[in-house]
Parts: C-alpha cells; structure tokens; sequence
C-alpha cells in the first residue's frame, strides 16, 4: 500500500485547508526540501549548479509565473522573456543606486517593479483575450527589448550595453559576482523557490485562485456570478508578472552575472516559458517543476549522452531536441492537454489502488 487517503482524518478547517492535507504529500515534500537544503548543497559542484540546478530553480519560479496566468487565468502570454529582461534591468538599478541595499531585498523589489509593468501591459486583456492577447504580450516582449537596448540609462550608459552584477553579499557570503560558488547560487534561488512555489500554492486555493480559475473556465459566467473580472486577469497579471521579475532578477545576478538584453531575454525566452507549462502541465504547480527540469534537462542529457558518449556533432545533437521537444508539445496537446502533471496523478491513481486492478 504505497499511497493511501483512507484513514487520514481531519478533525478542524484548518486541517482539512492546510497546503499538503495529505500526510503522505507532505512528508513527501518535506523530504526533498530537507535532501535540497541539507544534502545537495555539500555535494553540489560547478558543473551541476551552472548546467542543471540553478537554471533548473529559475526556470520553475518563471514557469510558476506562466502557469499562474495562462494556466490559472486563461491568460495567453508571450512576453515571458520581456517581463524577465524588466526585473533583471530592474534588479541591475536597485543594485548600483543603493549598493548598501541586500540582494534579497533588491531580487523582491524587482518583482514589484515587474508586476508594475505587467499590471501595464495587462490592461488590454480587459477587451481582447486568445490569439488577440497572445499577439498583445508579444508586442510587449519586442517592445521591452527594443527598449531596453536603445535607452542607455537602463545599462547606465555603458559603451558595451552590457550590464553586469555588483558583487552582494548575504550573511559574508558572496552570491553575485566571480567569487561566488556553486553552493551559495544554488541556496539562494533554492530560497527564494520554496518561499514562491508555498505561495503560489495557496494563492490557486484561495479566493483569488479560484477567481482566476472561474475566469478560465468561462468568463461571461464568471461575471455574473460575482467574479470581478478587471481584478481577477490584473491581480493574474501582477501575481504572473512578480514572479517572472523575480526570475529574471536571479537570471541575471545569481546565474548570468552579465547580459545583453537581446541575447539573454529574447524572444527564444518566452517560447521556452511557454514549452515549460505545456509539456508539465497547464494549472498545475508541480507541472511547472516538472517541466522545467524537463527543458533544462533535456539538452544536457543530450549532448551527454549523443555528444560526449556517441560522437555525434553539437548542431545535430541540437537539432534533435528541437524535434523531441515539438514531437512531446503536439504529442500532448492532442493526446494528454494538462501534461506530465496529468501522469503523475494517473501514477497515484494507480497506486492509491494497488495491488487491486482498475
């Protein structure tokens, strides 16, 4: 009997509302925040933080942002890559005007300025939604980039146009700049992930989530039940884009140290968000982990496996991910729409039956 709700009682409301009511889900997730925090950091190199575990954590906090707007709300966007760029020019301001101030207090404070500029770009979803508001967020995207590389006050007139991160420390140890280790950057998104997926786990079961859902689903009929939809999509639009300034801002600190906005943020970006919740699973937190540690995953398992075991040339190893990754986006629109979240309930299904056949 592997997985089992019989027999897990709840005796108050605040049992049975609590984020993990199931005790086997929450001594799960207990355990893998006690192997992240206690065991991976000794035992984490280099190569593993730079290649696997750090854009892993990033990733999934921008991939938790998307879903939370397209996923949650029905919100489509394609200006993840634009919202990241502004908290990551947003993250370089803060840092070089107040250099006294803490990074984990400038990384927050450039998630507010990127919700800001999502509330902005949100506005039209007020009027037009689908294809219409894909086309809007898209214009966003080019529009930040564009303007991120034509006004030199952003990149603090530097004649190179790159911006690159001070040197921060937390506790009198380095997590920005060419000192940093491999166990500081991966403790510091490992924070800031815990503290942001906990929320966004409450938020869609609260009021607000399943105000957003109510949106999704139909909103004509949202509305006349009571749901406020200006409320509803604009809180999905500063919730979505918090989160996306937040992993921007630790793109470019923590991971990168040094950007160019159109190399770093382009549009490549956005569409990669987007590969993240379909292939994980649309309205789903884990769907988010899981596809995010399947698009950072993937090519490093590739060019492993094909480049370094097999020989094979680098572009041919690329050109194959691009097929495996389209292959799986169509495979699971068509066959399976809420993604790898979709299979793990399944998996569980199975197992809160076993060893009885279905």
């Amino acid at each position: 009997m592997f997985y089992r709700e019989a027999g897990d009682f709840k005796t108050s409301y605040q049992d049975d509302a609590q984020t993990f009511p199931i005790k086997f889900d929450r001594y799960r997730y207990y355990a893998v925040i006690a192997v992240g925090l206690l065991v991976i950091p000794f035992a984490i190199n280099d190569y593993w933080a730079n290649a696997v575990l750090v854009p892993f954590l990033i990733w999934a906090i921008a991939a938790i942002g998307l879903n939370i707007l397209t996923g949650y709300c029905g919100q489509v966007s394609l200006g993840t890559g634009g919202f990241m760029a502004v908290g990551a020019y947003a993250c370089y301001k803060l840092m070089t005007a107040f250099p006294e101030l803490n990074i984990v207090f400038v990384v927050i404070l450039a998630g507010f300025v990127t919700a800001g500029v999502g509330v902005l770009f949100g506005l039209p979803s007020l009027r037009i939604k689908g294809f219409y508001l894909a086309v809007a967020t898209l214009a966003a995207q080019f529009f930040l980039v564009w303007l991120f590389n034509r006004v030199p006050w952003f990149y603090n007139y530097s004649a190179s146009g790159q911006i690159s991160a001070p040197e921060r420390t937390v506790f009198g140890v380095p997590v920005t700049g060419p000192e940093t280790s491999a166990w500081a950057q991966y403790m510091i998104c490992l924070l800031f992930v815990v503290v942001l997926a906990w929320a966004a786990r409450n938020l869609t079961r609260g009021t607000i989530g399943r105000s957003w859902m109510a949106i999704r689903d139909m909103d004509i009929a949202a509305e006349i039940i009571g749901v406020n939809p200006l409320r509803a999509k604009l809180s999905a639009f500063a919730v979505s884009s918090f989160f996306v300034g937040i992993a921007g801002a630790l793109f470019f600190a923590v991971y990168l140290g040094a950007v160019e906005v159109g190399e770093a943020f382009g549009i490549q970006k956005s569409f990669l968000a987007l590969f993240m919740i379909i292939i994980g699973g649309l309205g789903s937190i884990f769907g988010s982990f899981a596809g995010a540690a399947f698009m950072v995953l993937l090519p490093v398992l590739l060019k492993n496996v094909l480049v370094g075991g097999l020989g094979w040339p680098t572009d041919l190893a690329a050109h194959l991910e691009l097929l495996i990754v389209g292959g799986l986006i169509v495979f699971f629109l068509i066959a399976e729409p809420h993604g790898l979240a979709a299979l793990w309930r399944t998996v569980k299904e199975k197992l809160r039956l076993w060893p009885f056949p279905h």
